[in-house]
């Protein structure tokens, strides 16, 4: 039988720093996750760690 896959609300989403961007310096943090996409529709912001800056960052959800 072959029936079709559903579709999950578990997606990987990439966090990316947000300070960065706005620094100017070269390189980037970015961070791999999942979310329930039922539980959180709108875009993640994480304060995550960033080793380049060496301190705790807010982190974006891209695409």
């Amino acid at each position: 039988m072959a029936s079709k896959k559903a579709k999950g609300n578990r997606v990987q989403v990439i966090l990316e720093c947000t300070e960065m961007k706005e620094s100017g310096m070269p390189g980037t943090s970015r961070y791999v996750t999942t979310k329930n996409r039922k539980n959180t529709p709108d875009r993640m912001e994480l304060m995550k760690y960033n080793p380049i800056l060496k301190k705790m960052t807010l982190h974006k959800e891209i695409k």
